[in-house]
């Protein structure tokens, strides 16, 4: 078994920035790891639903199953953790993703252990992505809740599992994962961290994608005391996105950092 405590975890982090990105001609499979349901519907679901209509296989892997969320205390604790991964298995069909993996972390307690590295490596070797999207190891001080400690503490992990775990023969002897081929993952593309809205920033159009990425978001149920608020923050602020980096008037965006790990 290996350890789930963080001892001799080092900070593995490819550095190297660019501004373009693969194109979806180029991605055959893309990986989304978040920490809990929702998360990649807010950070990347218009992005996931033109790589689906593209015909990319999209597949997530979510590290817990969002179990300590929501606002309605009359849900019992022991029913939430199904309640959300039926609401992100629907969400997650509104953006043509039939695939999810979920890791069963406990939500709230998430720590950059070797057996989440290790988890999250076999996800990578099962589904064998160019790309993975995943959210900032970084915490952003503008961004509270951007910068969820599970949140942060999943970025690192999979940083990590895309180097140097995943792509290493002889990580995690006589695991599951190693009986798994060894893979390398050719870009890591972070939503809301340090660098995505920078000029070097992914810039991905996703205007005929809103209304999909809406339905996603609407589907988190358990979440939203005031859906039609959420309507309008969304629309504004993706529209804010374009707008910055010079899409025509009334175009709506989603950014990313853009990480070269090949």
């Amino acid at each position: 078994m290996i350890p789930r405590n963080g001892a001799g975890v080092e900070k593995c982090r490819p550095a190297a920035l660019t501004g373009r990105m693969l194109q979806p001609s180029e991605i055959e499979r893309a990986l989304v790891v978040t920490a809990h349901p929702d998360d990649v519907d807010f950070g990347s679901a218009g992005t996931v639903a033109n790589l689906t209509d593209a015909g990319v296989e999209v597949v997530y892997c979510l590290v817990t199953d969002g179990q300590a969320g929501g606002f309605d205390h009359s849900i019992p604790r022991t029913e939430m953790a199904a309640i959300r991964r039926e609401e992100q298995t629907k969400a997650a069909a509104e953006v043509g993703v039939t695939t999810l993996h979920f890791l069963g972390y406990m939500d709230g307690t998430v720590e950059v252990s070797m057996q989440l590295r290790h988890d999250i490596s076999r996800v990578i070797r099962q589904v064998r992505p160019q790309v993975v999207v995943t959210q900032s190891p970084i915490r952003n001080l503008d961004s509270t809740y951007g910068s969820h400690p599970d949140h942060t503490a999943t970025g690192e992990a999979t940083m990590c599992a895309v180097y140097p775990d995943a792509r290493n023969p002889f990580a995690f002897p006589g695991s599951a994962c190693s009986e798994l081929d060894d893979w390398k993952v050719d870009e890591v593309w972070i939503p809301f961290g340090p660098g995505s809205d920078s000029a070097e920033a992914g810039v991905v159009d996703i205007t005929s994608q809103v209304e999909r990425k809406l339905r996603a978001l609407h589907c988190h149920v358990s979440q939203h005391v005031d859906p039609a608020a959420i309507d309008e923050r969304v629309r504004t602020w993706f529209r804010s996105n374009a707008e910055q980096h010079g899409l025509a008037e009334g175009r709506s965006a989603e950014l990313f950092r853009v990480i070269d790990t090949r």
